[in-house]
């Protein structure tokens, strides 16, 4: 089964008309994208987008072998036209399958949000996914989503990653599965930002006008199993950190800053984190990382290492110089040794987020000096067992590994 990707984008398309923005403004050449519709087989069009006729010709393909025109979302603004010889669109009622003439099976999937999703199998068994923009599959949870993974998946990787995490769930988007990101706007800059997005959700983007062959072996994207994400005060770190585990099924976010009784500015920074998350992600409060890291479960996500330190150095009394001189400094290396080794060893995928220091002010006490120096030490341990390492300055994420 051959797919062609006649657009890319969004409703709107990349760039968006009208917008100034700087994802719209550096979308020329191969980022530029029409709105998504994706051509099966030269026989079935999945959603017809202004100017779908011509992007077939760009491609080398012709609309005449059309049989089927098949929306998946409502089209704002005028409808569209369509060309002569081409089909009437349609859409399937939720749970019904059309058998095509071509041995094509189009079975229609319910969303959580206005439009339908469609899995198509091909003559040959191959299976495809298409889901509208702005949604996820709904009724997963009851076993809707079919027994084998899919071959090819197109969605709205950016804007609605937990569809990808619900697929996930329930197996049916597998460590093969080729995972294709459509309905692209300018949430994302284009190029290298929306490649390492997506990179990191095991998910790739393709210009327009490219033919997949389903069901042929592609190089999926290798999601890092451990990766340090570093940053200064108010960053984005902590946004980065969990966006890169949005399109997981489970997520166990571990907060090492615990509960501070009666500081309200501290409780309104918690609760900031906790909106931000998916609400299927579960939340503990601890220090002890090492015996989390030892155990089998979901992925890891440690926010911070700062404060993972500051309860470490509490616990040797490294704030006292003679505490510190008598066994406090051997006593911390050895939790140092015991944590980064313990991520060497896990079998989990972790992203931990840490404060990058030792750029600015220099502290003004002993103690203050120590924990710059106890942390930039920290920071290149846990980095060093770490198959991706980020620094991200002014909200911007540049890989160092």
């Amino acid at each position: 089964m051959e797919v062609t990707l006649l657009g890319t984008g969004a409703p709107a398309g990349l760039p968006q008309p009208g917008c100034s923005c700087a994802a719209c403004a550096t979308a020329v050449g191969e980022d530029a994208r029409a709105a998504t519709a994706v051509l099966v087989d030269g026989t079935l069009l999945l959603d017809l987008t202004p100017g779908a006729a011509f992007a077939a010709a760009r491609s080398g393909l012709s609309l005449g072998g059309v049989r089927q025109v098949l929306l998946s979302h409502p089209h704002d603004g005028p409808a569209v036209e369509v060309p002569p010889g081409l089909p009437q669109p349609g859409r399937v009622p939720d749970g019904r399958e059309l058998a095509l003439l071509t041995g094509h099976r189009v079975r229609a999937v319910a969303m959580d949000a206005g439009g339908t999703g469609y899995a198509v199998t091909g003559p040959d068994g191959q299976r495809l996914l298409y889901l509208p923009p702005g949604g996820a599959q709904a009724g997963l949870e009851n076993g809707n989503g079919g027994a084998d993974p899919y071959h090819l998946v197109l969605l709205d990787v950016v804007g609605r990653p937990d569809a990808l995490a619900r697929l996930r769930a329930v197996g049916v988007v597998g460590p093969t599965t080729d995972v294709v990101a459509v309905h692209l706007g300018h949430d994302v800059p284009p190029g290298p930002e929306l490649r390492r997005r997506l990179a990191a959700a095991g998910a790739r983007a393709v210009p327009d006008g490219t033919t997949l062959t389903v069901g042929v072996y592609e190089d999926v994207p290798d999601v890092p199993r451990r990766t340090l994400v570093l940053g200064g005060a108010r960053s984005g770190k902590s946004v980065e950190a969990e966006r890169r585990l949005e399109s997981f099924p489970d997520v166990l976010y571990v907060a090492t800053g615990g509960t501070r009784g009666g500081d309200t500015e501290w409780a309104a920074r918690v609760a900031a984190h906790r909106d931000r998350r998916p609400g299927s992600w579960r939340t503990t409060e601890t220090c002890d990382l090492v015996p989390l890291l030892a155990q089998d479960g979901p992925a890891l996500l440690v926010d911070c290492l700062s404060l993972w330190l500051t309860d470490a150095m509490d616990a040797v009394g490294a704030w006292d110089d003679t505490e510190w001189a008598s066994g406090g400094e051997k006593a911390l290396r050895e939790r140092v040794r015991e944590l980064t080794e313990a991520v060497r060893g896990t079998r989990r995928t972790v992203v931990a987020v840490s404060n990058e220091v030792g750029s600015g002010i220099v502290p003004a006490t002993a103690s203050g000096r120590r924990y710059r120096d106890e942390l930039g030490r920290l920071n290149a341990a846990f980095a060093n067992e770490c198959e991706q390492v980020v620094l991200v300055v002014a909200g911007q994420a540049v890989v160092l590994r």
